[in-house]
C-alpha cells in the first residue's frame, strides 16, 4: 500500500458512526487508567484497574462513540491482563476500541505490533508513529479491517510543526 491510498476504513468507522447515531455523541473517552488515582472503595478488588475501567463503562458506554485506552498506563505497572479485560468488555457493550499506542518501528516488529493490537487486545483501531517510515506503517495498513490513526502532530507547547522543531536545542542539556 502506498502513502494516500485508503484501505477499507469503513469497517471500523461504519462502527464510530452507528455509535455517534445511536448515542447521539462524539464523545471518545480515554482510559489513562492511573493506579494510583484509583478510588481507595476499589483498591482491594482482585482487579482494582480492570474494576475501576468497568465502572467508568458502565456509567458512559451509552454516552460515547469509542473508547480510546492507553497503553503504556498498563504495561507500566504489568497490567496487561486488565487492559485485555477493559477491552473485551468495552467490546461487549458494542463501544469500538481504538488502543492508543503510537508504535512506529522496523517491519518484522510491527507486524508484531500488529498482532498485539488486533490479536492479543481485539482493538478495533491503534494510533501509530510514522517517524521510522512506511515500513513502520505498512503492516498495520494492510489490516484493511482496522482503524489506523497515524500521529502527524500533537499539542505539546513546544511542538509547533517537525521542520521547526530542532532537536538539539531542545535536547541539549541532557
Amino acid at each position: 500500500m502506498q502513502l494516500g491510498e485508503v484501505g477499507n476504513l469503513s469497517i471500523f468507522f461504519d462502527s464510530i458512526k452507528q455509535q455517534t447515531s445511536a448515542n447521539a455523541s462524539q464523545l471518545c473517552i480515554g482510559l489513562d487508567t492511573d493506579p494510583n488515582k484509583i478510588p481507595q472503595i476499589l483498591k482491594n478488588d482482585p482487579d482494582p484497574i480492570f474494576s475501576f475501567n468497568r465502572e467508568i463503562i458502565d456509567a458512559t458506554h451509552d454516552l460515547v462513540c469509542c473508547y480510546k485506552p492507553q497503553i503504556a498506563y498498563y504495561a507500566a505497572v504489568g497490567a496487561e491482563k486488565s487492559l485485555e479485560m477493559t477491552i473485551q468488555y468495552m467490546r461487549d457493550k458494542g463501544v469500538p476500541v481504538l488502543l492508543d499506542s503510537k508504535r512506529g518501528d522496523i517491519g518484522s516488529t510491527a507486524e508484531m505490533y500488529v498482532e498485539e493490537a488486533f490479536e492479543r487486545y481485539g482493538a478495533d483501531a491503534v494510533t501509530i508513529n510514522p517517524y521510522m517510515g512506511m515500513d513502520s506503517m505498512e503492516p498495520f495498513l494492510a489490516r484493511k479491517d482496522k482503524g489506523i490513526f497515524i500521529l502527524l502532530s500533537n499539542l505539546q507547547p513546544w511542538w509547533h510543526r517537525p521542520a521547526e522543531f530542532d532537536a538539539r536545542q531542545r535536547f541539549a542539556s541532557l
